[in-house]
C-alpha cells in the first residue's frame, strides 16, 4: 500500500529486454534500507525490487503491466515518481493508494493559474464513473485532488511545490499518465450495481 506521496524522483539508468523488461533505477533512498522483494511505486506502479546496490534498484516489469500502464515508454534517462510502500505508523498525508494501475489518462490541456498549473486530462471511457469533483486519483504515483468533472474529462491543479518534487512540472499536451482510481469510488459502484 501507498500513500500518493512521492518521496523521489529516479531516473531510469538501464533497460534490459529479457523474458520481462528489466529496469534500473537511479535513486537518493538509502538503499541499505531497502529489502530484496521490497515494493516501490515506480510512476503509480507498485513494482517489487530484484537487485540494487549503493544509489539504484532494479524491478523486473511484466507484459500485462507494460500492457496497462505508460512503462513502456521508459527509455534511459525517463524521470519517474518513486514511492516506497507504506509502514505501520506512517503519516497518511495522500489516499489510499494500491499501486494497481487501472489504465492510461490522456493530458489534453494545461494552463497557468498564478504559480499553479491547470491540467485537464481524459481518462478512458469505462472509468470515468469513479471520478468524481473533491475525490481522489492517483496520477503516475501521486495523489492529487480532482477539482472538476465534464464526462470523462477531468481537472487537476498542481501547486509549485508539487511539480518541483515530482515530474509534473514537465507534463505536456498528449502524455500519457497512469490513473488508479480510488479504491473507496470502485466499492462504492459495486455495491450499488443492480444485483
Amino acid at each position: 500500500m501507498f500513500t500518493g506521496i512521492v518521496t523521489d524522483m529516479g531516473e531510469v539508468i538501464a533497460l534490459e529486454k529479457r523474458g520481462d523488461l528489466l529496469a534500473r533505477i537511479a535513486t537518493h533512498y538509502d538503499t541499505s534500507g531497502i529489502d530484496i522483494g521490497a515494493s516501490i511505486a515506480c510512476d503509480g506502479a507498485c513494482l517489487t525490487v530484484v537487485a540494487l546496490s549503493d544509489g539504484w534498484f532494479e524491478v523486473d516489469i511484466s507484459a500485462e503491466t507494460l500492457d496497462k500502464t505508460n512503462l513502456g515508454t521508459w527509455a534511459k534517462g525517463t524521470r519517474i515518481n518513486l514511492e516506497r510502500a507504506l509502514r505501520v505508523g506512517d503519516e497518511l498525508g495522500g489516499h489510499i493508494v494500491s499501486g494497481h494501475v487501472d489504465g492510461l489518462a490522456e493530458v489534453v490541456s494545461l494552463k497557468d493559474e498564478g504559480d499553479s498549473t491547470r491540467v485537464q486530462l481524459r481518462a478512458p471511457d469505462g472509468l470515468a464513473r469513479f471520478i468524481a469533483p473533491k475525490g481522489s486519483v492517483a496520477l503516475n504515483g501521486t495523489s492529487l485532488t480532482v477539482n472538476e468533472v465534464e464526462g470523462a474529462v477531468f481537472g487537476i491543479n498542481f501547486i509549485p511545490h508539487t511539480k518541483d518534487v515530482t515530474t509534473w512540472g514537465t507534463v505536456a499536451i498528449g502524455d500519457q499518465v497512469n490513473l488508479e482510481v480510488d479504491t473507496m469510488a470502485r466499492y462504492v459502484a459495486r455495491l450499488t450495481e443492480d444485483i
